[in-house]
């Protein structure tokens, strides 16, 4: 079985590349109905743009995809696994699914022998996920603490902007698009620090009120709430989105940045193997290295299983979080 193709039986193969499925109902350009896919927004995006992808693959194919059969998602599948990770695979097949039960149909993901076909394409090319890297506490203490957000008694916005998005990301444990969705009122200080509040998350999508609570630190250079106080005075607004784009002389708007900015904000200061997903993985990594239980550290994360938090330690070194050091020698 050298080639992917070989784990497709000839005779679905055949069906599947003369498949011409009738229409399902209404659907728009990606495939999925005029209704929302009930997720949250970023769900949705991705869902639509992975649709999006299979039945563009289906159209140079010359085949109607949708509905689909499971001959040719093992066609679509061994064609994507020498060249795309398991994830992305993973991901695309979630969509298909998705879009037949939005259409009230059987999904094929469920097909016996495409089960069988998917695990034996799985272990010939692997499934390994590449995740985004932890940095250390130290290191991002040295950055953010550098950081210029003064010049001659006048604010730099954009420095100070940034210090916030990297304190508030690492110390909220936050996601990217939980980040750029926060408003001013959604900041509730106290003498304790601040707590902020917010509907709505990849593993909350009926948007109940969840909490984070960040606290002082005892260096000023990299207190988050300090650093928030501070940002949150010069918006000179109650309301409103909290991380915003800043003109190039220095001015703030009002227009919110995207999920794509705080990637690249995070490999600005922490280089390019870092993404913005490293914040939470760091958070629970140092989190862990200092004594943090699973249960704390899921207060801040929203990960409802412990086992997520395993996911998410980055233990790489062979010297941390190492019985060795406790064998009394």
């Amino acid at each position: 079985m050298n080639c992917p193709l070989d784990y497709l039986d000839p005779d679905r193969a055949k069906s599947a590349a003369g498949h011409r499925a009738p229409a399902a109902g209404r659907a728009g350009p990606t495939g999925l109905p005029a209704e929302r896919t009930q997720g949250a927004a970023n769900t949705e995006r991705a869902y639509r743009a992975d649709l999006t992808h299979y039945t563009d693959w289906c159209a140079v194919q010359g085949i109607d995809g949708l509905p689909t059969t499971p001959a040719l998602l093992g066609q679509y599948v061994s064609e994507l696994a020498p060249i795309r990770k398991w994830a992305t695979i993973s991901r695309r097949l979630a969509a298909v699914r998705k879009w037949h039960e939005l259409h009230q149909l059987d999904t094929p993901i469920d097909d016996h022998w495409l089960r069988a076909t998917l695990k034996g394409i799985q272990r010939q090319h692997g499934t390994h996920a590449e995740q985004a890297p932890a940095f250390g506490a130290a290191q991002l203490k040295r950055i953010v603490g550098g950081l210029i957000t003064e010049s001659d008694g006048v604010p730099r916005f954009g420095p100070l902007r940034d210090k916030v998005a990297l304190l508030l990301g690492f110390t909220g444990a936050f996601r990217r698009s939980e980040l750029v969705a926060l408003n001013v009122e959604q900041l509730h200080f106290s003498d304790d620090g601040v707590v902020v509040t917010y509907h709505g998350s990849k593993t909350n999508q009926v948007g109940q009120r969840e909490e984070k609570a960040l606290f002082y630190s005892a260096d000023p250079a990299i207190c988050p709430v300090r650093t928030l106080q501070r940002w949150v005075a010069l918006l000179e607004r109650p309301t409103g989105p909290l991380l915003v784009r800043v003109r190039k002389a220095n001015e703030l708007t009002q227009e919110r940045l995207t999920d794509q900015s705080i990637n690249l904000l995070v490999k600005k200061y922490l280089g390019d193997r870092y993404s913005a997903h490293s914040l939470r993985a760091s958070f629970v990594t140092t989190a862990k290295l200092n004594g943090a239980d699973d249960s704390e550290i899921m207060q801040q994360t929203k990960h409802k299983t412990s086992a997520m938090i395993r996911r998410y330690t980055r233990l790489d070194s062979i010297k941390q979080h190492n019985a060795a050091k406790k064998l009394g020698w």
